[in-house]
């Protein structure tokens, strides 16, 4: 079993059609991605030993109480820590073993992430059964935070060498899968939870289980997908542009992993994608809430401010909000696509300076047009806002590419990722402490998020220095020729024979046939999600 997972397994020969390795890293994103969406399990995990109604927890059992209680349910702010562990170990993970993850190629990377990811969700299943809230974070909060790391950094370094015509557009299409991870992955929880809950049971056990066998299959299949390209090899007809010609920031050379910390132009990407995460991140957690209380009863055509509203004029402009969710669920992972395409063309560093700019007039636009009850301007800035949240972390793998090299690029976008883990403390805490201040001043709800708006147009204005900073490095950073092809040694690599499309008669050529059921797999699925969500965001426009 080693041999089929050892890189030079791996290595494509003549004639293979590269079209085949998006769909094999989108299987994995996909899977991944549902971490996005595991709160839809927490109101069926709050209620597991109650059904209908949850059996509280006395004042003497407090958060490492309910790691081992089973006489009453858990919290759903306790279960939010799978949440959080995900995203610190997705960050920790890619970071430390994102130099392996170069040498023993995406392959074993993969089998890797879908053993920890599923088999994680698993051990959860076993915690929900015996309910045991540390199997649960043991299981998918440490292991499958693993498995989401590795899952998410394996293609990147893959699809820059495979794509290096169009690197922005192929890493857009993989990590637009990890956006749209929960567009399925969230219904599809809600379909077998209903299908398998009893009056005895809520559900959640059997549908970790069937998610579990489904990912796991589908991951399985992304990773004995995944093929590298022979080192120098080159799509057919196409020439690297001379690096004078409008193209100064791209690199023909590369840097170690090992030297990116000491690197000033890394530490200001580092500063660009924390930014940019910040102030999306801050606003995709609160986007609901700060919809019903900025426009309150204009929601559903009563002219009441959300204070003054009733039960049921309260859960009317909940489920307008809620197709709000979905509606800028979409916007995410179209400018996940959009962005990091488009960034083949305006290259990577103006890319963000369109987001810092365009999105810093959309921040400061929102307190107005709130101000204003203009529906219609908010709601569009808030989806232009999501769509450059999702655009810069497709866009980024790309940036590292032209800046560092493409020979570890892989293991420097996990370090990378360092800052996502960052943002994921920074924007929340400021969205949500600054609503919480603002309010305990007496401010009304329509107000109390325009000094957060501002805050936010701040962060973007440091990362739009940050950015305007990134300069081409000094050779002194990149490896010497002899260390090069050390780590192409290390790497297991081998020179290219031919370009692609032109066969010398090797075993490689796949079948067409082949290619079109590989984007059908998970191009279906991703369309079963668009529908689902349409349906919510048919709320919203209603």
């Amino acid at each position: 079993m080693s041999g089929i997972l050892d890189k030079e397994q791996t290595i494509a020969g003549p004639g293979f059609n590269r079209w085949i390795v998006p769909p094999a890293a989108l299987a994995i994103h996909l899977c991944i991605g549902m971490a996005y969406g595991f709160s839809v399990f927490w109101l069926p995990l709050s209620k597991a030993l109650g059904i209908k109604d949850a059996i509280k927890c006395g004042p003497d059992v407090g958060f490492f109480g309910q790691l081992f209680t089973t006489s009453c349910d858990w919290q759903i702010s306790t279960l939010g820590w799978m949440y959080t562990l995900f995203f610190v170990l997705l960050g920790s993970s890619a970071a430390i073993w994102g130099g392996w993850l170069e040498r023993v190629g995406p392959r074993k990377a993969g089998v890797v992430s879908a053993l920890c990811w599923c088999g994680g969700m698993l051990f959860s299943a076993l915690g929900v059964y015996m309910h045991q809230f540390w199997m649960m974070i043991v299981g998918s909060g440490i292991i499958g935070g693993i498995g989401l790391g590795l899952g998410y950094i394996s293609p990147v370094s893959t699809l820059i060498k495979w794509f290096p015509d169009r690197r922005g557009m192929a890493t857009g299409m993989a990590i637009m899968g990890f956006g749209g991870g929960a567009m399925i992955g969230s219904p599809l929880a809600a379909d077998l939870m209903k299908y398998f809950a009893t009056p005895t049971d809520v559900g959640v056990m059997q549908t970790f289980i069937v998610m579990a066998l489904v990912y796991f299959v589908f991951m399985m299949a992304g990773a004995f997908g995944y093929r590298v390209p022979e080192t120098g090899w080159k799509p057919e007809g196409w020439t690297p542009p001379p690096a004078q010609v409008n193209n100064a920031m791209i690199t023909q050379k590369h840097v170690h992993v090992s030297k990116v910390w000491g690197i000033p132009q890394f530490w200001l990407i580092w500063m660009v994608l924390t930014m940019n995460v910040s102030a999306g991140i801050g606003v995709i957690g609160m986007a609901s809430p700060m919809l019903q209380e900025m426009f309150g009863g204009s929601l559903i055509g009563v002219a009441k401010k959300f204070g003054e509203l009733d039960k049921a004029q309260l859960t009317a402009i909940a489920g307008v909000a809620a197709g709000f969710a979905a509606l800028i669920s979409l916007f995410n992972i179209a400018g996940r696509f959009f962005w990091a395409t488009l960034s083949d063309k305006l290259g990577r560093k103006l890319t963000y300076v369109v987001f810092f700019v365009l999105g810093g007039l959309m921040y400061f636009s929102i307190p107005s047009s709130a101000a204003a009850g203009n529906i219609a301007l908010f709601v569009g800035a808030v989806c232009v806002i999501l769509s450059m949240y999702g655009g810069g972390f497709a866009t980024v793998p790309a940036y590292l590419a032209d800046i560092f090299g493409t020979q570890m690029v892989g293991a420097i976008h996990g370090r990378l990722l360092t800052a996502w883990a960052t943002a994921g403390i920074i924007g929340p805490v400021v969205v949500n402490y600054m609503r919480e201040y603002q309010l305990g001043l007496g401010i009304p709800r329509e107000q109390v998020y325009n000094q957060t708006m501002y805050i936010l147009v701040g962060m973007l204005v440091i990362g739009l220095i940050c950015n305007l900073l990134v300069k081409p490095l000094d050779n002194k950073w990149f490896m010497t020729d002899a260390e090069l092809a050390e780590e192409k040694r290390l790497a297991h690599e081998k020179m290219a024979a031919s370009e692609v499309g032109v066969s010398t008669g090797g075993a490689d050529v796949v079948n067409p046939a082949v290619v079109v059921f590989a984007w059908l797999a998970v191009g279906i699925p991703l369309a079963w999600g668009v529908y689902r969500t349409m349906q919510s965001v048919a709320k919203f426009f209603a």
